[in-house]
């Protein structure tokens, strides 16, 4: 019985194996398939998850054409929405998005099927269909949770980088020198890679206000709405920038103290849920325990 299962696992391995080795010699992407479905015209970066990199062959293959074929504007545009908020623009288009949810949604119950019959597993059916949503979902969780870190880094960042910018500016720089000056300092970032690209629109050719408002709408923060509504203010009246970044600098500090504050409190209230279920229930048999013992047994060994 033991020797059957290993020999079952160690050809499910080499099946696997080969499959995996036909579909990369096989269906290997070229240049032109890429160039065709990637929508902006430029060949996307790598992309730091590991399983969307493995699975971008089998998109370009298999269901980018699937994708195409969903046309609905308003399903697509909160895609590329999600997309650009997330930080995944350089990595993926709504196509290719698209086409890993329906990847996703039709390998993930496969394999599942797969091993439930090879090995017996006895799983529901009914599982095999919460595998396929579940997979259907998982690029839009990835991407929420992308999203989620570059909030949380830019809300540390933010007030750091606007009081530079309000020394920088102080210090005689103007708006694009102080940006140019704060880019090529500071650390890799979230904001600092923000902060490149508004110079690069800058410099191929778009006025600040646009630049300002394209970095508002991929970040889609309140924090940055006002950062950016601030300066679009402050360079239509001509009032000093300086100053007013200073003032934006302490409002976004008090925010953050204010969201640690309620950070805290929402912290004390979740741990009360722990404490009734785990720590009271403990402490009560520690203490009253002995004493239902000998209320029972009256001092003699149950």
């Amino acid at each position: 019985m033991g020797s059957d299962f290993f020999l079952l696992i160690a050809g499910l391995l080499l099946a696997g194996f080969a499959i995996y080795i036909f579909i990369s010699t096989v269906f290997r992407e070229n240049q032109e398939v890429k160039a065709l479905s990637w929508a902006s015209g430029n060949e996307p970066v790598r992309s730091k998850s590991k399983l969307i990199e493995l699975s971008r062959p089998l998109v370009h293959n298999f269901t980018i054409q699937h994708a195409a074929r969903i046309k609905n504007p308003k399903y697509r545009e909160r895609l590329n929405h999600l997309i650009l908020t997330s930080g995944l623009g350089s990595e993926l288009n709504v196509d290719e998005f698209i086409g890993l949810q329906i990847l996703w949604g039709v390998i993930f119950p496969i394999v599942l099927l797969i091993l439930n019959f090879a090995l017996e597993l006895g799983y529901p059916w009914p599982l095999v269909f919460v595998v396929g949503l579940l997979g259907f979902q998982l690029p839009k969780w990835h991407a929420k949770a992308q999203r989620k870190k570059r909030m949380l880094s830019v809300q540390i960042d933010l007030p750091f980088f606007i009081d530079l910018l309000a020394l920088s500016t102080e210090a005689g720089l103007d708006f694009i020198g102080s940006i140019q000056r704060i880019v090529d300092k500071a650390e890799e970032s979230v904001l600092a890679d923000e902060f490149s690209v508004v110079l690069k629109d800058l410099k191929l050719g778009s006025s600040r206000k646009d630049a300002l408002l394209a970095l508002a709408h991929r970040l889609d923060m309140t924090e940055i709405q006002s950062f950016v509504t601030m300066l679009i203010d402050a360079d239509a009246t001509g009032a000093g920038i300086a100053g007013v970044l200073k003032d934006q600098s302490i409002q976004m500090r008090l925010n953050r103290f204010v969201r640690a504050e309620k950070a805290g409190a929402r912290a004390s209230q979740m741990i009360l849920i722990p404490l009734m279920i785990f720590i009271i229930p403990a402490v009560f048999i520690m203490v009253f325990g002995p004493v239902i013992l000998q209320f029972f047994y009256g001092g003699k060994t149950p």
